[in-house]
Protein backbone atom coordinates (compact mmCIF):
# COMPACT_ATOMS: atom_id res chain seq x y z
CA UNK A 1 0.00 0.00 0.00
CA UNK A 2 1.37 3.39 -1.06
CA UNK A 3 1.84 5.51 2.38
CA UNK A 4 1.87 9.55 2.09
CA UNK A 5 5.27 11.14 2.48
CA UNK A 6 6.52 11.51 5.84
CA UNK A 7 9.19 13.62 7.52
CA UNK A 8 11.76 12.49 9.85
CA UNK A 9 14.58 14.59 12.01
CA UNK A 10 18.17 14.21 11.51
CA UNK A 11 20.15 16.44 14.29
CA UNK A 12 17.84 19.27 14.01
CA UNK A 13 17.67 18.82 10.31
CA UNK A 14 14.18 17.67 8.75
CA UNK A 15 14.82 15.07 5.66
CA UNK A 16 11.94 14.41 3.47
CA UNK A 17 11.24 10.24 3.22
CA UNK A 18 12.71 9.55 -0.54
CA UNK A 19 13.29 6.46 -2.34
CA UNK A 20 16.64 4.90 -2.51
CA UNK A 21 18.79 3.15 -5.05
CA UNK A 22 20.21 3.46 -8.67
CA UNK A 23 16.18 2.94 -9.72
CA UNK A 24 14.58 4.27 -7.05
CA UNK A 25 12.51 1.14 -5.99
CA UNK A 26 13.58 0.90 -2.45
CA UNK A 27 10.98 3.07 0.11
CA UNK A 28 13.79 4.04 2.99
CA UNK A 29 10.89 3.67 6.10
CA UNK A 30 10.50 -0.03 4.46
CA UNK A 31 14.27 -1.00 4.59
CA UNK A 32 14.77 0.94 7.95
CA UNK A 33 12.06 -1.39 9.25
CA UNK A 34 13.11 -4.58 7.43
CA UNK A 35 16.48 -3.93 8.87
CA UNK A 36 15.26 -3.10 12.20
CA UNK A 37 13.50 -6.55 12.41
CA UNK A 38 16.18 -8.61 11.10
CA UNK A 39 18.35 -6.44 13.99
CA UNK A 40 15.87 -7.96 16.91
CA UNK A 41 16.30 -11.65 15.19
CA UNK A 42 19.30 -11.78 15.02
CA UNK A 43 19.83 -10.70 19.13
CA UNK A 44 21.21 -6.93 18.17
CA UNK A 45 18.22 -5.53 20.35
CA UNK A 46 20.27 -2.32 21.43
CA UNK A 47 21.38 -1.97 18.15
CA UNK A 48 17.96 -2.03 16.48
CA UNK A 49 16.03 0.07 19.15
CA UNK A 50 19.34 2.64 18.10
CA UNK A 51 18.20 2.19 14.24
CA UNK A 52 14.52 3.08 15.53
CA UNK A 53 15.66 5.92 17.27
CA UNK A 54 17.92 7.91 14.89
CA UNK A 55 15.94 7.27 12.04
CA UNK A 56 12.17 8.20 13.65
CA UNK A 57 11.02 5.19 12.39
CA UNK A 58 9.25 2.68 14.55
CA UNK A 59 9.36 -0.79 13.39
CA UNK A 60 5.47 -1.54 14.35
CA UNK A 61 2.87 1.18 13.15
CA UNK A 62 0.99 2.27 15.99
CA UNK A 63 -1.75 0.55 15.62
CA UNK A 64 0.28 -2.49 15.70
CA UNK A 65 1.19 -1.96 19.53
CA UNK A 66 -2.31 -0.80 20.21
CA UNK A 67 -4.06 -3.82 18.85
CA UNK A 68 -1.52 -5.84 21.18
CA UNK A 69 -2.43 -4.26 24.19
CA UNK A 70 -6.01 -4.27 23.43
CA UNK A 71 -6.00 -8.14 23.07
CA UNK A 72 -4.06 -9.29 25.77
CA UNK A 73 -6.59 -6.79 28.20
CA UNK A 74 -9.30 -8.37 26.61
CA UNK A 75 -10.30 -4.64 25.61
CA UNK A 76 -12.74 -6.07 22.32
CA UNK A 77 -15.09 -3.01 21.25
CA UNK A 78 -11.44 -1.72 21.43
CA UNK A 79 -9.99 -4.00 19.32
CA UNK A 80 -12.69 -3.97 16.52
CA UNK A 81 -12.20 0.02 16.72
CA UNK A 82 -8.27 -0.62 16.63
CA UNK A 83 -8.86 -3.10 13.38
CA UNK A 84 -11.90 -0.88 11.66
CA UNK A 85 -8.57 2.37 11.82
CA UNK A 86 -5.86 0.26 10.19
CA UNK A 87 -6.17 1.49 6.51
CA UNK A 88 -5.26 -0.57 3.53
CA UNK A 89 -7.91 -3.17 4.96
CA UNK A 90 -10.51 -4.61 2.15
CA UNK A 91 -14.29 -4.95 3.78
CA UNK A 92 -13.98 -8.79 3.75
CA UNK A 93 -10.19 -8.86 5.62
CA UNK A 94 -11.96 -6.57 8.31
CA UNK A 95 -15.28 -8.64 8.56
CA UNK A 96 -12.46 -11.55 9.00
CA UNK A 97 -10.50 -9.92 11.35
CA UNK A 98 -13.51 -8.62 13.62
CA UNK A 99 -14.76 -12.09 13.36
CA UNK A 100 -11.67 -13.62 15.13
CA UNK A 101 -11.77 -11.04 18.22
CA UNK A 102 -15.68 -12.19 18.78
CA UNK A 103 -15.15 -15.85 18.33
CA UNK A 104 -12.02 -15.54 20.54
CA UNK A 105 -14.12 -13.55 23.13
CA UNK A 106 -17.04 -16.25 22.62
CA UNK A 107 -15.08 -19.05 23.55
CA UNK A 108 -13.67 -17.23 26.82
CA UNK A 109 -17.15 -16.61 28.23
CA UNK A 110 -17.80 -20.40 27.65
CA UNK A 111 -14.59 -21.33 29.84
CA UNK A 112 -15.84 -19.43 32.85
CA UNK A 113 -19.14 -21.60 33.04
CA UNK A 114 -22.68 -21.45 32.88
CA UNK A 115 -23.12 -17.83 34.58
CA UNK A 116 -21.60 -15.99 31.60
CA UNK A 117 -23.77 -18.15 28.50
CA UNK A 118 -26.08 -15.39 28.51
CA UNK A 119 -23.28 -12.82 27.57
CA UNK A 120 -22.09 -15.63 24.85
CA UNK A 121 -25.70 -15.82 23.15
CA UNK A 122 -25.50 -12.24 23.09
CA UNK A 123 -22.09 -11.83 21.56
CA UNK A 124 -22.87 -14.87 19.11
CA UNK A 125 -26.15 -13.47 17.47
CA UNK A 126 -25.15 -9.75 17.57
CA UNK A 127 -21.61 -9.64 17.03
CA UNK A 128 -20.84 -12.69 15.01
CA UNK A 129 -23.72 -14.14 13.58
CA UNK A 130 -24.38 -9.84 11.32
CA UNK A 131 -20.76 -10.04 9.89
CA UNK A 132 -21.61 -12.90 7.47
CA UNK A 133 -18.44 -15.09 7.92
CA UNK A 134 -18.42 -19.19 7.74
CA UNK A 135 -21.95 -19.95 8.44
CA UNK A 136 -21.13 -23.51 9.50
CA UNK A 137 -18.25 -22.13 12.26
CA UNK A 138 -21.62 -20.12 13.63
CA UNK A 139 -23.55 -23.12 13.65
CA UNK A 140 -20.73 -25.16 15.35
CA UNK A 141 -20.67 -22.13 18.43
CA UNK A 142 -23.92 -21.98 18.63
CA UNK A 143 -23.86 -26.23 19.45
CA UNK A 144 -20.64 -25.55 21.49
CA UNK A 145 -23.04 -23.55 23.93
CA UNK A 146 -24.28 -26.58 24.51
CA UNK A 147 -21.20 -29.02 25.12
CA UNK A 148 -18.91 -26.47 26.05
CA UNK A 149 -16.31 -27.69 23.03
CA UNK A 150 -13.45 -25.27 21.81
CA UNK A 151 -14.37 -23.54 25.21
CA UNK A 152 -11.04 -21.47 26.51
CA UNK A 153 -10.34 -22.46 30.38
CA UNK A 154 -9.71 -19.57 32.52
CA UNK A 155 -5.28 -20.71 32.76
CA UNK A 156 -5.27 -20.69 29.46
CA UNK A 157 -6.31 -17.32 28.66
CA UNK A 158 -3.03 -15.72 27.95
CA UNK A 159 -1.58 -18.07 25.42
CA UNK A 160 -5.47 -18.23 23.63
CA UNK A 161 -4.92 -14.09 23.14
CA UNK A 162 -1.67 -14.28 22.12
CA UNK A 163 -2.30 -16.53 19.57
CA UNK A 164 -5.25 -14.26 18.32
CA UNK A 165 -3.13 -11.40 17.76
CA UNK A 166 -0.79 -13.35 15.88
CA UNK A 167 -3.65 -14.72 13.52
CA UNK A 168 -4.37 -11.04 13.20
CA UNK A 169 -1.50 -9.84 12.16
CA UNK A 170 -1.75 -12.64 9.49
CA UNK A 171 -4.54 -11.26 8.27
CA UNK A 172 -3.37 -7.41 7.75
CA UNK A 173 -1.29 -6.08 5.27
CA UNK A 174 2.34 -6.28 5.02
CA UNK A 175 3.38 -3.30 6.43
CA UNK A 176 1.69 -3.93 9.51
CA UNK A 177 3.91 -6.64 10.56
CA UNK A 178 7.10 -7.38 8.87
CA UNK A 179 7.71 -10.84 8.37
CA UNK A 180 10.04 -12.86 10.20
CA UNK A 181 13.39 -13.15 8.30
CA UNK A 182 12.34 -10.88 5.66
CA UNK A 183 15.97 -9.19 4.73
CA UNK A 184 17.30 -12.62 4.62
CA UNK A 185 14.69 -13.95 2.17
CA UNK A 186 15.18 -10.89 0.19
CA UNK A 187 19.13 -11.23 0.22
CA UNK A 188 18.80 -14.81 -0.39
CA UNK A 189 16.44 -14.34 -3.91
CA UNK A 190 19.01 -11.38 -4.82
CA UNK A 191 21.86 -14.27 -4.50
CA UNK A 192 19.96 -17.12 -6.02
CA UNK A 193 18.99 -14.64 -9.05
CA UNK A 194 22.46 -14.51 -9.57
CA UNK A 195 23.43 -17.76 -9.17
CA UNK A 196 21.05 -19.01 -11.33
CA UNK A 197 21.97 -16.55 -14.12
CA UNK A 198 25.69 -17.52 -13.76
CA UNK A 199 26.46 -19.94 -16.73
CA UNK A 200 28.93 -21.51 -14.82
CA UNK A 201 28.25 -21.46 -11.20
CA UNK A 202 28.82 -25.53 -10.34
CA UNK A 203 30.11 -25.44 -6.94
CA UNK A 204 27.74 -24.84 -3.93
CA UNK A 205 30.59 -23.07 -1.57
CA UNK A 206 31.51 -20.26 -4.10
CA UNK A 207 28.46 -17.62 -3.08
CA UNK A 208 29.56 -13.87 -0.83
CA UNK A 209 27.36 -11.18 -0.09
CA UNK A 210 30.51 -9.04 -0.91
CA UNK A 211 30.24 -8.36 -4.52
CA UNK A 212 28.04 -9.73 -7.32
CA UNK A 213 28.12 -13.23 -8.18
CA UNK A 214 30.20 -14.66 -11.53
CA UNK A 215 32.23 -17.91 -11.87
CA UNK A 216 34.65 -18.40 -14.21
CA UNK A 217 34.34 -21.19 -16.89
CA UNK A 218 37.07 -23.22 -15.33
CA UNK A 219 34.24 -23.79 -12.60
CA UNK A 220 33.09 -26.85 -14.48
CA UNK A 221 34.86 -29.83 -15.22
CA UNK A 222 37.52 -29.07 -18.32
CA UNK A 223 40.68 -29.73 -17.00
CA UNK A 224 41.82 -33.84 -18.33
CA UNK A 225 43.47 -35.28 -15.59
CA UNK A 226 43.37 -38.69 -15.94
CA UNK A 227 43.58 -41.20 -18.54
CA UNK A 228 42.26 -44.52 -17.84
CA UNK A 229 43.19 -47.10 -20.19
CA UNK A 230 41.80 -50.05 -18.92
CA UNK A 231 40.36 -51.45 -21.89
CA UNK A 232 41.27 -53.05 -24.94
CA UNK A 233 38.67 -52.04 -27.17
CA UNK A 234 35.84 -49.50 -27.18
CA UNK A 235 34.56 -48.24 -24.61
CA UNK A 236 30.77 -48.00 -25.23
CA UNK A 237 29.33 -47.19 -21.55
CA UNK A 238 30.51 -45.24 -18.21
CA UNK A 239 28.40 -44.44 -14.75
CA UNK A 240 29.65 -42.77 -11.47
CA UNK A 241 28.00 -44.80 -8.21
CA UNK A 242 25.07 -43.02 -6.39
CA UNK A 243 27.53 -41.91 -3.29
CA UNK A 244 30.01 -41.05 -6.29
CA UNK A 245 33.42 -43.49 -4.58
CA UNK A 246 33.12 -45.53 -7.90
CA UNK A 247 32.82 -45.77 -11.44
CA UNK A 248 32.06 -48.59 -13.60
CA UNK A 249 33.08 -48.32 -17.28
CA UNK A 250 32.01 -51.67 -19.92
CA UNK A 251 33.81 -51.98 -23.28
CA UNK A 252 33.52 -53.86 -26.48
CA UNK A 253 35.93 -55.79 -25.66
CA UNK A 254 33.71 -57.95 -22.89
CA UNK A 255 34.26 -56.54 -19.92
CA UNK A 256 33.45 -54.19 -17.38
CA UNK A 257 35.99 -52.40 -14.63
CA UNK A 258 35.15 -50.86 -11.61
CA UNK A 259 37.50 -48.05 -10.22
CA UNK A 260 37.66 -46.15 -6.81
CA UNK A 261 37.75 -42.93 -6.81
CA UNK A 262 39.89 -41.63 -4.43
CA UNK A 263 40.64 -39.01 -1.77
CA UNK A 264 42.68 -36.80 -3.91
CA UNK A 265 39.92 -37.62 -7.43
CA UNK A 266 42.70 -40.22 -8.90
CA UNK A 267 41.01 -43.61 -10.02
CA UNK A 268 42.71 -47.20 -9.58
CA UNK A 269 41.21 -50.11 -10.31
CA UNK A 270 39.09 -52.70 -8.01
CA UNK A 271 37.92 -55.33 -10.40
CA UNK A 272 37.47 -56.20 -13.76
CA UNK A 273 34.40 -57.93 -14.09
CA UNK A 274 35.00 -61.07 -16.56
CA UNK A 275 32.26 -63.45 -17.75
CA UNK A 276 29.92 -62.20 -20.92
CA UNK A 277 31.16 -63.14 -24.21
CA UNK A 278 29.85 -60.44 -26.08
CA UNK A 279 30.05 -56.21 -25.84
CA UNK A 280 29.11 -54.53 -22.86
CA UNK A 281 26.60 -52.09 -23.63
CA UNK A 282 25.09 -50.77 -20.45
CA UNK A 283 25.30 -51.02 -16.84
CA UNK A 284 23.28 -49.83 -13.51
CA UNK A 285 24.70 -49.61 -10.02
CA UNK A 286 21.72 -50.28 -7.30
CA UNK A 287 20.76 -47.66 -5.44
CA UNK A 288 22.68 -48.45 -2.16
CA UNK A 289 25.70 -48.65 -5.04
CA UNK A 290 26.33 -52.55 -3.11
CA UNK A 291 25.52 -54.34 -6.91
CA UNK A 292 26.15 -53.80 -10.31
CA UNK A 293 24.41 -54.76 -13.66
CA UNK A 294 26.05 -55.47 -16.54
CA UNK A 295 23.84 -55.58 -19.60
CA UNK A 296 25.83 -57.93 -23.11
CA UNK A 297 24.44 -57.72 -26.49
CA UNK A 298 21.95 -61.21 -26.62
CA UNK A 299 23.00 -62.03 -23.40
CA UNK A 300 21.85 -62.21 -19.69
CA UNK A 301 22.02 -59.49 -17.22
CA UNK A 302 24.46 -60.28 -14.83
CA UNK A 303 24.60 -59.00 -11.21
CA UNK A 304 28.09 -58.03 -9.81
CA UNK A 305 28.98 -58.14 -6.62
CA UNK A 306 30.34 -54.72 -5.82
CA UNK A 307 33.19 -55.45 -2.56
CA UNK A 308 33.92 -59.20 -4.25
CA UNK A 309 33.80 -58.16 -8.20
CA UNK A 310 31.92 -61.72 -7.93
CA UNK A 311 29.26 -62.24 -10.26
CA UNK A 312 26.11 -63.35 -7.74
CA UNK A 313 23.21 -64.45 -10.22
CA UNK A 314 22.39 -64.40 -14.07
CA UNK A 315 18.92 -62.48 -14.83
CA UNK A 316 17.49 -63.35 -18.36
CA UNK A 317 13.62 -63.33 -19.83
CA UNK A 318 11.09 -66.67 -19.52
CA UNK A 319 11.56 -66.76 -22.95
CA UNK A 320 14.09 -66.24 -25.86
CA UNK A 321 13.96 -62.55 -25.09
CA UNK A 322 17.33 -60.29 -25.49
CA UNK A 323 17.54 -58.28 -22.33
CA UNK A 324 19.14 -54.57 -24.07
CA UNK A 325 18.16 -52.13 -21.01
CA UNK A 326 17.02 -52.29 -16.87
CA UNK A 327 17.42 -50.17 -14.29
CA UNK A 328 16.73 -50.43 -10.59
CA UNK A 329 13.86 -49.60 -8.01
CA UNK A 330 14.72 -47.47 -5.49
CA UNK A 331 14.85 -50.00 -2.23
CA UNK A 332 17.45 -52.10 -4.14
CA UNK A 333 15.54 -55.36 -4.31
CA UNK A 334 13.88 -55.12 -7.55
CA UNK A 335 15.44 -54.50 -11.08
CA UNK A 336 12.78 -53.87 -14.17
CA UNK A 337 14.09 -54.94 -17.83
CA UNK A 338 12.88 -54.21 -21.26
CA UNK A 339 13.36 -56.87 -23.83
CA UNK A 340 12.49 -57.84 -27.28
CA UNK A 341 13.48 -60.51 -29.68
CA UNK A 342 14.43 -59.92 -33.66
CA UNK A 343 11.45 -62.04 -35.10
CA UNK A 344 7.59 -61.24 -34.70
CA UNK A 345 7.25 -62.53 -31.15
CA UNK A 346 5.52 -59.69 -28.53
CA UNK A 347 7.91 -57.40 -26.61
CA UNK A 348 8.28 -57.64 -23.11
CA UNK A 349 9.16 -55.40 -19.70
CA UNK A 350 9.31 -56.92 -16.59
CA UNK A 351 10.17 -56.41 -13.06
CA UNK A 352 12.16 -59.38 -10.84
CA UNK A 353 13.27 -59.77 -7.85
CA UNK A 354 17.29 -60.38 -7.40
CA UNK A 355 16.47 -64.36 -7.12
CA UNK A 356 15.57 -63.87 -10.53
CA UNK A 357 11.78 -64.46 -10.18
CA UNK A 358 9.37 -62.41 -12.24
CA UNK A 359 7.28 -60.13 -10.28
CA UNK A 360 4.94 -58.25 -12.91
CA UNK A 361 5.36 -58.51 -16.49
CA UNK A 362 4.02 -56.14 -19.28
CA UNK A 363 3.44 -58.16 -22.79
CA UNK A 364 1.79 -57.66 -26.29
CA UNK A 365 1.42 -56.00 -29.27
CA UNK A 366 1.50 -52.49 -27.58
CA UNK A 367 4.46 -53.01 -25.31
CA UNK A 368 7.34 -50.89 -27.43
CA UNK A 369 10.61 -52.58 -27.99
CA UNK A 370 12.48 -51.51 -25.16
CA UNK A 371 16.07 -49.19 -26.11
CA UNK A 372 16.62 -47.86 -22.71
CA UNK A 373 14.47 -48.09 -19.65
CA UNK A 374 14.50 -45.96 -16.08
CA UNK A 375 12.66 -45.96 -12.73
CA UNK A 376 12.47 -42.36 -11.08
CA UNK A 377 13.68 -42.08 -7.92
CA UNK A 378 10.56 -41.82 -5.96
CA UNK A 379 9.10 -45.26 -7.48
CA UNK A 380 6.56 -43.80 -9.10
CA UNK A 381 7.19 -43.79 -13.15
CA UNK A 382 8.48 -46.21 -15.19
CA UNK A 383 10.20 -44.71 -18.32
CA UNK A 384 10.92 -46.29 -21.55
CA UNK A 385 12.72 -45.25 -24.64
CA UNK A 386 11.55 -47.19 -28.07
CA UNK A 387 12.10 -46.03 -31.57
CA UNK A 388 10.44 -42.18 -31.81
CA UNK A 389 8.65 -42.40 -28.67
CA UNK A 390 9.27 -42.14 -24.99
CA UNK A 391 6.81 -44.34 -23.00
CA UNK A 392 5.70 -43.36 -18.98
CA UNK A 393 3.79 -45.61 -17.10
CA UNK A 394 2.47 -44.70 -13.65
CA UNK A 395 3.71 -47.31 -10.78
CA UNK A 396 2.13 -49.62 -9.38
CA UNK A 397 -0.86 -49.36 -12.01
CA UNK A 398 -1.59 -46.12 -13.18
CA UNK A 399 -2.37 -43.77 -15.75
CA UNK A 400 0.10 -43.95 -18.83
CA UNK A 401 1.00 -41.84 -21.79
CA UNK A 402 4.23 -41.09 -24.76
CA UNK A 403 5.75 -38.64 -25.82
CA UNK A 404 6.24 -38.47 -29.42
CA UNK A 405 9.48 -37.29 -31.41
CA UNK A 406 10.16 -36.95 -34.90
CA UNK A 407 12.97 -38.73 -34.97
CA UNK A 408 14.57 -41.89 -33.43
CA UNK A 409 15.94 -41.40 -29.70
CA UNK A 410 19.42 -43.57 -28.95
CA UNK A 411 19.31 -43.02 -25.22
CA UNK A 412 17.64 -41.54 -22.04
CA UNK A 413 18.82 -39.90 -19.00
CA UNK A 414 17.02 -38.80 -15.52
CA UNK A 415 18.08 -35.95 -13.86
CA UNK A 416 19.00 -36.67 -9.70
CA UNK A 417 15.47 -35.61 -8.21
CA UNK A 418 13.54 -37.31 -11.13
CA UNK A 419 11.41 -34.26 -12.10
CA UNK A 420 12.89 -34.10 -15.19
CA UNK A 421 14.42 -36.57 -18.51
CA UNK A 422 16.48 -35.97 -21.95
CA UNK A 423 16.95 -38.24 -24.64
CA UNK A 424 19.40 -37.73 -27.51
CA UNK A 425 18.61 -37.58 -31.28
CA UNK A 426 19.56 -38.92 -34.02
CA UNK A 427 18.77 -35.79 -35.43
CA UNK A 428 21.71 -34.21 -33.50
CA UNK A 429 19.63 -32.72 -30.76
CA UNK A 430 19.06 -33.60 -27.14
CA UNK A 431 15.40 -32.89 -26.17
CA UNK A 432 14.68 -32.02 -22.48
CA UNK A 433 10.85 -33.13 -20.98
CA UNK A 434 8.93 -32.55 -18.08
CA UNK A 435 7.95 -35.80 -16.79
CA UNK A 436 4.35 -34.69 -15.41
CA UNK A 437 3.86 -32.77 -18.67
CA UNK A 438 3.72 -34.81 -21.67
CA UNK A 439 2.53 -32.05 -24.36
CA UNK A 440 4.62 -29.31 -23.58
CA UNK A 441 7.04 -28.36 -26.17
CA UNK A 442 10.77 -29.76 -24.67
CA UNK A 443 13.78 -27.81 -24.47
CA UNK A 444 16.38 -28.53 -26.85
CA UNK A 445 20.49 -28.14 -26.79
CA UNK A 446 22.48 -28.34 -29.89
CA UNK A 447 26.34 -28.47 -31.28
CA UNK A 448 27.02 -31.84 -30.96
CA UNK A 449 27.42 -34.72 -33.89
CA UNK A 450 25.38 -37.70 -33.76
CA UNK A 451 23.90 -39.60 -36.56
CA UNK A 452 24.73 -43.35 -36.47
CA UNK A 453 26.18 -44.18 -33.51
CA UNK A 454 24.16 -44.44 -29.92
CA UNK A 455 25.55 -41.34 -28.13
CA UNK A 456 24.72 -40.49 -24.01
CA UNK A 457 23.91 -37.68 -22.32
CA UNK A 458 23.53 -36.83 -18.47
CA UNK A 459 22.73 -34.32 -16.18
CA UNK A 460 25.54 -33.17 -13.64
CA UNK A 461 27.06 -30.37 -11.20
CA UNK A 462 24.59 -28.93 -8.54
CA UNK A 463 21.27 -29.53 -8.76
CA UNK A 464 21.62 -30.69 -11.84
CA UNK A 465 21.86 -27.27 -13.63
CA UNK A 466 24.27 -28.71 -16.35
CA UNK A 467 23.70 -31.32 -19.33
CA UNK A 468 27.05 -33.33 -20.88
CA UNK A 469 27.21 -35.20 -23.80
CA UNK A 470 29.37 -37.52 -25.69
CA UNK A 471 29.57 -36.80 -29.57
CA UNK A 472 30.72 -38.27 -33.02
CA UNK A 473 33.35 -35.55 -33.77
CA UNK A 474 35.63 -36.89 -30.55
CA UNK A 475 34.64 -33.90 -28.00
CA UNK A 476 33.07 -33.52 -24.99
CA UNK A 477 29.71 -31.16 -24.88
CA UNK A 478 28.49 -29.10 -21.58
CA UNK A 479 25.50 -27.14 -21.90
CA UNK A 480 24.05 -24.70 -18.87
CA UNK A 481 20.27 -26.11 -18.68
CA UNK A 482 18.65 -22.93 -20.04
CA UNK A 483 20.97 -22.91 -23.17
CA UNK A 484 20.48 -24.08 -26.38
CA UNK A 485 24.08 -23.59 -27.56
CA UNK A 486 27.11 -25.92 -25.18
CA UNK A 487 28.84 -23.26 -22.55
CA UNK A 488 31.84 -25.55 -23.04
CA UNK A 489 33.40 -27.86 -25.65
CA UNK A 490 36.31 -30.66 -24.36
CA UNK A 491 39.09 -31.79 -26.50
CA UNK A 492 41.38 -34.14 -26.30
CA UNK A 493 39.68 -37.89 -27.39
CA UNK A 494 40.76 -38.90 -30.74
CA UNK A 495 37.46 -40.99 -31.81
CA UNK A 496 33.79 -40.94 -30.82
CA UNK A 497 32.75 -40.49 -27.43
CA UNK A 498 30.10 -42.97 -26.51
CA UNK A 499 29.03 -41.77 -22.86
CA UNK A 500 29.89 -39.04 -19.94
CA UNK A 501 28.58 -39.47 -16.46
CA UNK A 502 29.04 -36.64 -14.37
CA UNK A 503 29.91 -37.40 -10.37
CA UNK A 504 26.62 -36.97 -8.08
CA UNK A 505 28.88 -35.97 -5.14
CA UNK A 506 32.01 -34.57 -6.69
CA UNK A 507 30.04 -31.18 -8.91
CA UNK A 508 33.99 -30.85 -10.19
CA UNK A 509 34.21 -34.03 -11.76
CA UNK A 510 33.35 -35.64 -15.32
CA UNK A 511 34.04 -38.78 -16.68
CA UNK A 512 33.90 -39.55 -20.42
CA UNK A 513 34.06 -43.01 -22.47
CA UNK A 514 35.61 -43.34 -26.28
CA UNK A 515 35.43 -45.59 -29.05
CA UNK A 516 39.80 -44.61 -28.88
CA UNK A 517 39.36 -47.36 -25.87
CA UNK A 518 40.13 -44.97 -23.05
CA UNK A 519 38.15 -43.31 -20.00
CA UNK A 520 38.63 -39.55 -19.23
CA UNK A 521 38.53 -37.90 -15.59
CA UNK A 522 37.43 -34.02 -16.01
CA UNK A 523 38.07 -32.05 -13.07
CA UNK A 524 36.88 -28.39 -12.74
CA UNK A 525 40.53 -25.78 -13.07
CA UNK A 526 40.16 -25.23 -9.39
CA UNK A 527 40.45 -29.15 -8.42
CA UNK A 528 42.77 -30.41 -10.77
CA UNK A 529 46.36 -29.89 -9.50
CA UNK A 530 48.19 -31.78 -12.10
CA UNK A 531 47.62 -34.00 -15.38
CA UNK A 532 47.95 -37.72 -14.68
CA UNK A 533 47.89 -40.22 -16.98
CA UNK A 534 47.62 -43.86 -15.94
CA UNK A 535 48.16 -47.21 -17.79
Amino acid sequence: MDKPASSVSHGGEVETRRRLGERGLVDREELVRVIAQSLYSLGYRKAAAALEAESGVPLYPPEHDRLLFDVMSGLWDACVATIRSVPGLGDTERAAAEFMVWRAHFLELLGIGDAELPRAMKVLWRRIAPLGIDRECVHWLARAMISCEGAVAPDAVVGWRIGLFLDLVDAFPPWFHVPSGRLELLVENAVMKQVSSCVYHNLPDEVTLFEDHKCPEERIPSKCSQILCGHNNEVWFVRFSNDGNYLASSSCDCTAIIWKVEEDDTLTKKHCLVGHKNPISFVAWSPNDRMLLTCGTGESVKLWNVATGECNLKFSSSVNHIINSCAWFPNSEKIVCGSCVPESSPNRIFICDLEGQELKVWVGDRIPKVSDIAVTPDSKHLICVCSKEIWIQELPKGREWRIREQQTISSLSLSGDGQLLIVNLNSQEIHLWKISESSTVPDKFKGHKQGKFVIRSCFGGSNSLFIASGSEDSQVYIWKRHLEMPIKVLYGHSLTVNCVSWNPARPHMLASASDDRTVRIWLAQKESNRNRLTA
